[in-house]
């Protein structure tokens, strides 16, 4: 039976072999088309050359379009190259990009034919297209006669890469150079495309409130122009110009005969022309290598007759096409009867092909439909099965559910109950260490209970905050954090634990890498203590542990190392869950790490878990965040110093003080020693305002937008030292008047020079004695009072302690406002800004060089005007209120009075 049906196969492929070659064209010829854009000039190009093509015989046309698609286009060519094609046409959306497989093309010997555009290089067969640099010439010279040598005009070009664009453009512009009275307003690249075109129109629109001609590059835009100029209700007094001149319903020559163009240019397409050239080239037949087809102006004197011959040579094209429609159906009925023919006996034997082979598939159901029903019973008992565990696990998931909840529930009161008492245990014991009667051994144990208060403390802490996460009620509070210094600072306090197990510690930071980053310093707290915590706990005596800290492109990883513990697979995967702990083991709660995971996620980071038989390794990545992305609120102050930052000294600190936060000084402290900075800021609090910063580049940066009356700065700094950031301070316009006091544990001559030399104003070595700092503090600020009147008072005596760039800004300013004075609007932010300073920068500087404010010390030297005015000319009160840029008499009398005494009237009646 199988050798039948073997045979029956042969002789069906053989038929359908037969009724196949009698049904197929031969193809002497495959000619690749590749187009750059899909738009109606290209459908008439690409419709000529499939009508020429039906005058050669075996001539196959394949043609590909790409919507503006350089990448694409390439694509198309590469295709047609592998295919094998006879001839190659293309019309390249632009050049640059086009030109390398148009050479491949070239160079694996396949004719190219270039239409429309051109490329850059010679590697081609022929081009036939019409020349672009004289049609924008002959356009020119007709936007030249119609605005009769004089007026403007805006281009809207196509595709910036392609050819014709450049062309048209150069032609253009050849001929309206030489016109000095036409000028061109503007062009801008539409892309060919009518959307963009009237995008680019209506910004022109909005910029140029009169224009004479508007020309386009091809009519799709000249009709986004127009459109947009319609809205706009502009469309009468402009004149609009087009290439292409397609007929049609709503093309060029319509769109002249109504009204929207005044005229447009014919950009012949020459499809038939390509074809007739490829037919000779592939007959190797002479051909011209340049075909340049010629163009014409069409306006309302030739439009209609234009739109006559189109619509003649339009029934001409569609009588064509009945003609050929009829002769491939009578090939088509030729052929249908060959496949009638064939076709009978390919069915005879097609059918008893069927009644064998449904003979045989019968036999093969009834086979497999008794197998299907054995394995369907199967099947069903596996659902039932599996229907039954299924409501089991539900059941079990709820019970769990239930009993987290009851577990949570229980922590979070049981830590709240004890919270109490630690805190009425922690208080006694602060004010037992305060008391310094008690020494010694007592102290010991009392500084043993505090450290174990405060461990209690942030287990009971970590309780609560782990609820918060599950209630998705924990926040996360960004500022400053420096990663480095923070870990170096914890290491600390798992010293005596390590030594108790002795373990080998190793904290390995990546050198030459800035760690400081936005974090919330107190979740950051937590992660790095449970995980070092967890280390400690789970290492064995003489075991080891190696913390690494490094930095990548956009984020920090920290890995934690110990050593003599292993966790399998199954664990690893579940180790973060709250309440896992691995092999049931009861040390811990079961969620110091499922709140590790929580905080590091809420930072926008992840945490993962690693183990071996060396030990396991918890890695956490933390993304990087700009530092100066960080925006603290601050409240609002008096209205000349609402930008100055109200946090200028620790919470507690200033919440004593509030009395000074308006009118104290503000002293900046810069310092990379934690404890010294919190020293010198609560010597200092009590009379002024204190600013902080831990290395000298923060330093200069918080100078120069809060402007300080006293900088006292280290000397010795990782990084910018002190003499380098006084010397920088003292370079700079905004920060060169403020004394600068260098602190330092060296008393070499050498040094001190250098400070002197970098401007430094005062040096004081370190032990320091408080009394002398802010002796030495109050010293510079009352000195620097004196320049407050020098400058306040325009005295003109000089001054040895005042810098050239504090006596050239005093002047810059004056002269500014000598300038400006008679403009009522004048305010500090437009003085500021010509000034090259912020509004509160300004504020700072000029207050602390003259004692006013920029607004008192602007009304002042109108003041002034004003009053020399009144004595040396004959100008009335109201003139003169106006001359000096007061906004009205009755305001300019009410200052004047205030500050001389009297009013203009009564100087005017004493002066007469």
């Amino acid at each position: 039976m199988r050798r039948y049906i073997y045979l029956l196969l042969f002789v069906l492929s053989v038929c359908g072999g037969m009724v196949t070659s009698c049904s197929r064209h031969e193809v002497r010829f495959r000619i690749g088309v590749s187009q750059c854009s899909d738009d109606e000039w290209r459908h008439q190009m690409n419709n000529e050359m499939l009508r020429e093509a039906l005058f050669y015989d075996g001539v196959e046309v394949e043609i590909r379009t790409v919507k503006d698609d350089n990448a694409r286009q390439a694509e198309d060519i590469r295709h047609f190259i592998e295919a094998g094609v006879d001839l190659l046409i293309v019309a390249p959306n632009e050049a640059e990009p086009i030109t390398p497989v148009v050479e491949e093309a070239y160079d694996r010997g396949i004719p190219v034919i270039v239409v429309d555009r051109r490329i850059l290089s010679e590697k081609y067969t022929a081009y036939v297209g019409a020349d672009n640099y004289e049609i924008g010439k002959a356009i020119g010279r007709y936007v030249s006669n119609m605005l009769h040598g004089k007026g403007t005009v805006v281009e809207i070009a196509g595709l910036a890469g392609s050819t014709p664009a450049i062309d048209r453009h150069e032609g253009f512009m050849s001929v309206i150079s030489a016109c000095p009275d036409i000028r061109l307003l503007a062009k801008e690249d539409g892309a060919w495309l009518r959307s963009r075109a009237e995008e680019r129109m209506d910004t022109l629109l909005a910029r140029f409130p009169e224009i004479d001609v508007v020309y386009a590059q091809n009519d799709r835009m000249a009709a986004g122009a127009y459109a947009a100029a319609m809205r706009r209700k502009r469309e009468k007094g402009m004149r609009f110009v087009g290439t292409d001149a397609i007929p049609g319903e709503g093309y060029g020559v319509e769109q002249v005969l109504s009204g929207e163009l005044d005229a447009t240019f014919i950009y012949p397409t020459g499809g038939d022309r390509v074809m007739q050239i490829a037919m000779d080239i592939l007959n190797k037949r002479d051909f011209p290598r340049e075909t340049i087809l010629s163009t014409s102006v069409v306006d309302r004197d030739n439009a209609p007759i234009m739109k006559m011959q189109t619509a003649h040579i339009s029934s001409l094209d569609e009588k064509i096409e009945t003609l050929n429609g009829k002769i491939s159906r009578y090939l088509a009925r030729y052929a249908t009867q060959q496949v009638v023919l064939y076709g009978s006996l390919l069915v005879l034997l097609l059918v008893v092909g069927l009644l064998v082979a449904v003979y045989l598939s019968l036999r093969t159901k009834n086979r497999l439909n008794r197998e299907l029903s054995r394995r369907k019973e199967q099947l069903e008992q596996q659902r039932d099965q599996l229907e039954q565990q299924k409501n089991q696990m539900e059941q079990l998931s709820r019970e769990l559910e239930a009993a987290t909840h009851a577990k949570l529930v229980f922590f979070t009161n049981v830590s709240h109950d004890f919270r109490t008492p630690l805190t009425l245990i922690a208080d006694p014991v602060e004010q037992l260490l305060a008391d310094r009667s008690i020494s010694g051994q007592s102290h010991q144990l009392l500084e043993l209970m505090k450290k174990n208060v405060h461990i209690l403390l942030r287990l009971v802490n970590q309780i609560l905050d782990f609820r918060k996460v599950e209630n998705g009620r924990m926040e996360l509070h960004l500022e400053p954090f420096d990663l480095l210094e923070s870990f170096k600072g914890w290491n600390d306090s798992f010293r005596m634990a390590l030594l108790k197990k002795h373990i080998a510690f190793s904290f390995e930071p990546a050198s030459g890498v800035d760690y400081r980053m936005l974090a919330d310093a107190g979740k950051m707290e937590r992660i790095y203590f449970n995980l070092l915590s967890n280390a400690v706990k789970y290492t064995q005596e003489n075991g080891k542990i190696v913390v690494r800290l490094e930095a990548e492109d956009n984020h920090f990883r920290l890995s934690v190392f110990n050593s003599g513990s292993y966790i399998s697979t199954t664990d690893v995967e579940a180790i973060f869950e709250r309440f896992y702990q691995v092999d049931g083991h009861q040390a811990g709660t079961g969620i110091g790490l499922a709140l590790v995971r929580a905080f590091v996620e809420m930072h926008g980071g992840n945490i993962m878990a690693h183990s071996n038989e060396k030990g396991t390794t918890f890695t956490v990545t933390l993304p990087k965040r700009d530092i100066s992305q960080y925006h603290p609120s601050v409240p609002a102050l008096a209205a000349d110093e609402k930008e100055i930052s109200s946090t200028l000294v620790d919470a507690e600190i200033q919440a004593g003080d509030e009395a000074l936060e308006g009118d104290c000084p503000i002293v900046l402290v810069i310092d990379d020693n934690a404890d010294i900075r919190h020293y010198v800021k609560s010597l200092l609090v009590k009379e002024f305002r204190v600013l902080d910063a831990s290395d000298g580049a923060t330093g200069i940066r918080l100078a120069m937008k809060y402007v300080p009356d006293v900088i006292v700065s280290d000397v010795m700094m990782p990084g910018m030292d002190g003499i380098e950031c006084c010397r920088r301070l003292k370079g700079e316009l905004q920060t060169c008047h403020i004394p600068v006091i260098l602190l330092t544990a060296c008393s070499l001559d050498e040094q001190r020079i250098q400070g002197y030399d970098g401007g430094a104003d005062s040096y004081i070595s370190k032990p320091f004695n408080s009394q002398l700092l802010l002796s030495r503090i109050r010293n510079l600020i009352a000195n620097h009072k004196q320049l407050k009147q020098f400058f306040g008072d325009n005295q003109s005596i000089e001054k040895e302690s005042v810098s050239e760039l504090d006596k050239d800004f005093v002047t810059r300013f004056k002269t500014l406002v000598g300038e400006k004075m008679k403009d009522p609007e004048l305010n500090v932010e437009d003085l500021g800004r010509d000034m090259g300073m912020s509004r509160v920068q300004l504020y700072r500087k000029l207050k602390s060089l003259t004692n006013y404010s920029p607004n008192e010390l602007l009304r002042r030297m109108r003041l002034k005007k004003a009053a020399s005015l009144l004595a040396a000319s004959d100008m009335t009160v109201a003139e003169i209120a106006y001359e000096v840029g007061f906004s009205s008499p009755s305001y300019f009398t009410k200052c004047y009075k205030e500050q001389f005494g009297e009013s203009p009237t009564d100087f005017l009646k004493r002066k007469g």
